[in-house]
């Protein structure tokens, strides 16, 4: 049985691809990428976790999310004890490297609260401002 990675549709190997945008990425000080997480279909910004380079390639290469967890010091991968699974569709680096925006299936409620994303928690009322406001 060969063990190799298969290319995608576009001819590329995701274990390669990885690994590249790893090292493209700009971790802070304490080894750290925030990751924001947008629904498919919704665009939904969903929630907004961390991740260290080895929870990065985790997502980048298994198709689910993986977070580095700052308060528990280990890896988490959402869903794994709620079912509210995140399922990976897209994922891209901003324009400095230093934010991950990953696109996700997602199965369940984003925030460990229930809510459906963590940002219904706790909506303000700001002034507006610009132009149509």
């Amino acid at each position: 049985m060969n063990s190799e990675p298969h290319d995608d549709e576009q001819g590329r190997r995701p274990s390669t691809d990885a690994e590249a945008a790893v090292a493209r990425a700009r971790f802070d000080e304490r080894g750290l990428l925030p990751a924001i997480i947008q629904e498919e279909g919704t665009e939904q910004v969903l929630m907004l976790g961390w991740m260290d380079a080895e929870a990065m390639r985790r997502t980048l290469t298994e198709g689910r999310v993986t977070f580095w967890s700052r308060s528990r010091q280990e890896y988490w991968r959402k869903g794994d004890t709620s079912g509210h699974a995140q399922y990976v569709r897209a994922a891209a680096l901003d324009c400095d490297g230093d934010t991950l925006l990953v696109r996700v299936h997602q199965v369940g409620a984003a925030c460990h609260t229930g809510a459906h994303a963590c940002f219904d928690v706790d909506p303000l009322t700001p002034a507006l401002g610009g132009e149509g406001a």
